[in-house]
């Protein structure tokens, strides 16, 4: 029997992101997704080596990477849409989560254990909870950089994405400490030049 769950995962390469938005480069969901499970993976390592929390860091990377599988599905429906009204909301995930279920269904059964979790974000404990809130951070981070190239480009169109993504993270780092660290050890090197990124230490 033929299992299409990882060719169809594939595909995240040809859903395009900020569909309603002039941007200067396209970003599709693979490069998106890469992003985010990166940030995660680190914002899980910030908070073991500086909070004292115990978090999965691996499990957070392999989070990233699916996060926003279910698209493949559904396509990127852009924020302003998606949260007009907590009725469309609602009415999303509810989409989300059977399109997700279409894709799990695609596995072997004795795989879609393993991913199940991971699809659906569900916790097992607190600790995993809070595991998933900085996977969430870390796809604002993301969007938060996507501006921040773009405005770099004196692309005006993201303007009010900037301002408005800003906020949502900086409430976000109110509440997990590792964001905030991350915003202010890493995030200020995003838009320099590559000499300038490996400048820095070399004799």
């Amino acid at each position: 029997m033929d299992y299409h769950f990882f060719a169809t995962v594939s595909r995240m390469k040809y859903i395009e992101r900020w569909a309603l938005m002039r941007s200067s480069r396209r970003e599709n969901l693979s490069e998106h997704s890469l992003e985010v499970a990166m940030i995660a993976h680190a914002l899980c390592l910030i908070g073991n080596e500086r909070f004292g929390r115990h978090l999965n860091a691996e499990k957070a990377a392999l989070t990233g990477l699916y996060h926003d599988v279910s698209e493949i599905i559904t396509g990127d429906m852009p924020t302003p849409v998606k949260y007009g009204n907590s009725r469309i909301r609602d009415s999303y995930k509810e989409v989300e989560a059977k399109a997700t279920d279409r894709l799990l269904r695609q596995l072997p059964e004795y795989l879609r254990p393993h991913y199940e979790s991971i699809l659906h974000e569900t916790a097992a404990d607190e600790e995993e909870a809070y595991m998933f809130r900085l996977v969430k951070g870390a796809d604002k981070l993301s969007a938060l950089i996507k501006c921040m190239e773009e405005m770099q480009t004196n692309e005006k169109e993201f303007a009010i994405a900037y301002q408005s993504t800003l906020e949502k993270v900086q409430e976000m780092a109110e509440e997990c400490p590792e964001i905030r660290v991350y915003m202010e050890d890493f995030l200020p090197s995003y838009g320099e030049a590559l000499d300038t990124l490996l400048d820095e230490g070399m004799e």
